[in-house]
């Protein structure tokens, strides 16, 4: 509910960028469609009912939506003017919701996957700005005014930048899931590979074999940025490209196998193999 009421105070703000945008005037207020005063009021009060709400669940909870919603306003009021601070608030958001879900279920957060979150925020943040900036210079309209800090964006650092993170996202991650504790391993677990593997396969390294996926993501969404010449959209990207989907898909099935198959094993099983 924040993130939504953020999203729509965001489009009121940049109503008049977003009419020579060659994507984003296709918005609902940017269209018309939506009176940007009606909307604006319906952003304040999603956001009101979003906090109290928050205030119920748990007041670490409420302290990181109130900074998350502090921040995405700044940001769309600031930040988002100032070359790599945009950036950088970007990724602080996302922290800031790991911690949000992290305060909620009593969780450790690890160094590891606090870097990988951060890495990979940048990376697709910073990815965003490669494409936005191609996407507009490509465009009829043959100017970045739409998004002025494009300008203080030279293609050779955006480039750099996105090498630079895509790197740290996936070696982060590599290390998040060699370090990351074992789950408690059932009785099926035990049945079904105590016997046949030795002590190292039993070890916390399983997650590790969801890496390949994360590898061949991160150079999916790289050959989407620069032969694509997409990337300004990443959710629509996530929807659209069947590779990248489908490596997504299947990292999810494995991490929920890992991480919760022995509390689905049927019974049955170990009554066959005993």
């Amino acid at each position: 509910m924040i993130t939504s009421g953020i999203y729509i105070i965001n489009d009121v703000i940049d109503l008049k960028s977003d009419l020579v945008h060659p994507y984003k005037r296709k918005r609902p207020i940017a269209a018309g469609k939506i009176n940007p005063i009606v909307a604006l009021i319906c952003a304040v009060l999603i956001l009101i009912v979003a906090l109290f709400l928050a205030s119920k669940l748990s007041s670490f909870f409420a302290y990181a939506a109130i900074a998350y919603t502090i921040l995405q306003i700044v940001y769309s009021l600031f930040l988002r003017s100032v070359i790599l601070v945009d950036v950088m608030a970007i990724a602080s958001g996302f922290l800031l919701r790991v911690y949000a879900g992290a305060s909620l279920i009593d969780a450790h957060v690890t160094v590891w996957f606090i870097l990988t979150v951060v890495s990979l925020a940048l990376f697709l943040a910073i990815g965003k700005r490669r494409s936005e900036r191609t996407l507009l210079m490509a465009s009829e309209e043959k100017t970045l005014g739409t998004r002025r800090i494009l300008h203080h964006y030279p293609e050779t650092l955006l480039d750099s930048l996105t090498i630079m993170f895509a790197t740290a996202s996936w070696l982060s991650y590599t290390m998040f899931t060699f370090l990351q504790p074992p789950p408690s391993a059932g009785p099926q677990v035990l049945v079904l590979f105590g016997d046949y593997l030795p002590r190292t396969f039993l070890a916390s390294k399983w997650l590790m074999i969801t890496v390949p996926f994360v590898i061949y993501g991160v150079m999916r969404y790289l050959y989407v940025i620069y032969e694509k010449k997409e990337g300004e959209s990443p959710e629509r990207i996530l929807l659209s490209d069947i590779p990248l989907l489908t490596s997504v898909i299947l990292w999810m099935v494995l991490v929920f196998v890992i991480i919760y198959g022995s509390d689905f094993l049927p019974a049955r099983i170990i009554r066959y193999l005993q």
